[in-house]
């Protein structure tokens, strides 16, 4: 492989599961006796805001008893030294990368420890609980809810994801599905425009055959082995 210049970096839940942050799916697939799928939906939001807000609550708590692990700590590395362009694109909601100090970074799915007004769109950073009906700072209409992108919502900032892919000499997919879009359509993206292509996974994904290389393994032992070697 050529020596990139510009990298484009995807992560997914994979990553941070390392970290012990819990999905919140019990053996049923299910959290308080609902589907996931059910608390992650505008119509949710709509329909009983208490139990999303309560869904979002708990995953904001569960989030202050866990901490980076190895993996986030390597690519907030390779942030630091990075001479290249460098977008760490990331489809979870916790801080994990935040905290290990990665700068160059772009939350698309939204963030756990951020509220929206539904009103007048006014992002703000949140800590505990985020009750249904509480007031927005801005525009005081008592319409904040939780930043998150729910299922049928336009994830955030796409034109600059785009506009990183359009330009980059590597594609790294690190702990994701390859199932969810319109993450899962980077690769694609990236490899029409002539980038190298490489997923570091537990275990091969819906996407596994778009890349030019695999590597399967635990995210803390393969992302940090990875930067030493662009960084070497």
């Amino acid at each position: 492989m050529e020596q990139p210049r510009n990298i484009v970096v995807l992560t997914g839940a994979g990553i941070s599961a390392e970290s012990g942050l819990a999905t919140f799916r019990g053996p049923g697939g299910l959290w308080e006796g609902h589907r996931v799928e059910d608390v992650c939906t505008p119509e949710a939001l709509a329909d009983d805001p208490d139990l999303v807000h309560r869904f979002y609550d708990a995953r904001r708590a569960a989030l202050a008893m866990v901490e980076p692990n190895a993996a986030h700590e390597a690519l907030a590395k390779l942030d630091a030294a990075w001479p290249g362009e460098l977008l760490i694109v990331t489809q979870n909601v916790d801080d994990l990368h935040e905290r290990a100090g990665a700068k160059r970074l772009l939350h698309m799915h939204g963030e756990l420890n951020s509220a929206l007004c539904a009103a007048c769109g006014k992002r703000v950073p949140w800590a505990g609980s985020l009750p249904p009906g509480t007031i927005c700072e801005k525009c005081g209409a008592a319409a904040m809810r939780p930043d998150i992108v729910f299922f049928g919502e336009m994830p955030y900032a796409m034109h600059v994801i785009e506009q990183a892919l359009a330009v980059a000499d590597l594609f790294v997919s690190i702990g994701t599905s390859g199932a969810v879009y319109p993450a899962a359509g980077f690769v694609s993206a990236a490899r029409r425009r002539g980038a190298d292509t490489l997923e570091m996974n537990l275990e091969y994904s819906a996407g596994s055959p778009l890349f030019a290389e695999t590597r399967l393994g635990p995210a803390g032992e393969l992302v940090p082995a990875w930067v030493e070697a662009m960084l070497a």
